[in-house]
């Protein structure tokens, strides 16, 4: 599913081309796009007219825009991604595409928001905002909070490394806190947020960190080296676009990103790793594929208890 930067390319298109206009209608294709809104689409659709997008705001892979409605507090619209979500802004009048879910049109006759998804994992919700639980206390050095507060089904989610209120040496202790493999950890959402299978192999690597090494036998200083690490690879995929392996995760506009082709470790199997020239390794990892440097990333040993 799409990580950290592949959503927050999709979070600037909607803040440059839907905040600030008012919608005056969603049309929703069948129930499922909406299963995670309890009333239903019907209800989704018609509590979404007349309203304003304030916002488009993420945390982490959770994205979504704040709605004013013209009689009610603002409320979220939080969009699911899944594995091959799409938010495309299209004109009114282009093709429709095959697997389009909802379309939203606006006042002003502009282009509409369309919601394309593939393989059905992704949805949309309309819920209540709350204040952010992770915003720092307020004070003259205090960095800025989610304005608009943080939908419900999302508070429980870790501040990510690119937002104001994360904080390096806390995440840092609290992946020490853990006794299981440390891949394992940074992709725990409630640890801390936006990181995947692809940025936690390449954070891995650059760290020199094999992923099953215990969280708690590492040392808070490289934990916080570990987290720059993923910090920075996240951000230099932001700035190419994010990774598009396929056609599936695009920006607003319909185009791919290109980080792909500056992966060292991810995807790059019996390639040679940049550093030293090892072939890059491939191994199965909680359902999903891990892939490290066999040399640089040394593999811990596993002490086992003697038979009896």
């Amino acid at each position: 599913m799409p990580e950290l930067p592949e959503v927050e390319v999709v979070r600037r298109g909607l803040h440059a081309h839907v905040v600030g206009r008012t919608l005056t209608r969603a049309v929703l294709t069948g129930a499922r796009v909406a299963r995670r809104h309890p009333a239903g689409p019907e209800d989704l659709m018609a509590r979404v007219e007349g309203a304003v997008v304030r916002a488009a705001d993420r945390r982490g892979k959770y994205l979504w825009l704040v709605l004013d409605p013209p009689d009610d507090d603002p409320q979220a619209l939080v969009v699911h991604l899944g594995m091959s979500g799409q938010l495309l802004v299209e004109p009114a009048d282009a093709p429709r595409e095959k697997h389009l879910h909802a379309a939203f049109d606006f006042a002003d006759d502009g282009p509409q928001l369309r919601f394309v998804d593939q393989r059905t994992f992704g949805g949309l919700a309309l819920t209540t905002l709350r204040p952010d639980p992770h915003a720092p206390p307020p004070g003259p050095h205090a960095p800025p909070a989610h304005a608009h507060g943080i939908p419900e089904p999302v508070a429980h989610i870790a501040p990510d490394p690119l937002e104001p209120a994360f904080d390096r040496g806390l995440a840092a202790r609290r992946i020490k806190g853990k006794d299981t493999e440390v891949k394992r950890v940074l992709l725990d959402q409630t640890v801390v947020s936006g990181i995947g299978n692809i940025y936690a192999d390449e954070a891995l690597w650059r760290a020199g960190i094999h992923g099953r090494r215990p969280a708690s036998a590492l040392t808070r200083p490289a934990l916080g080296r570990l987290l720059g690490h993923a910090e920075d690879v996240m951000r230099e995929a932001l700035v190419q676009g994010g990774t598009s392996f396929d056609a599936l995760y695009v920006n607003v506009n319909g185009a791919s990103g290109y980080f792909d082709r500056s992966l060292s470790a991810y995807g790059r199997t019996g390639r040679p790793c940049p550093r030293c020239g090892t072939p890059i390794r491939r191994e199965a990892f909680a359902n999903r594929s891990s892939h490290f440097c066999p040399r640089c990333q040394v593999r811990p040993r596993v002490v086992r208890a003697p038979r009896r």
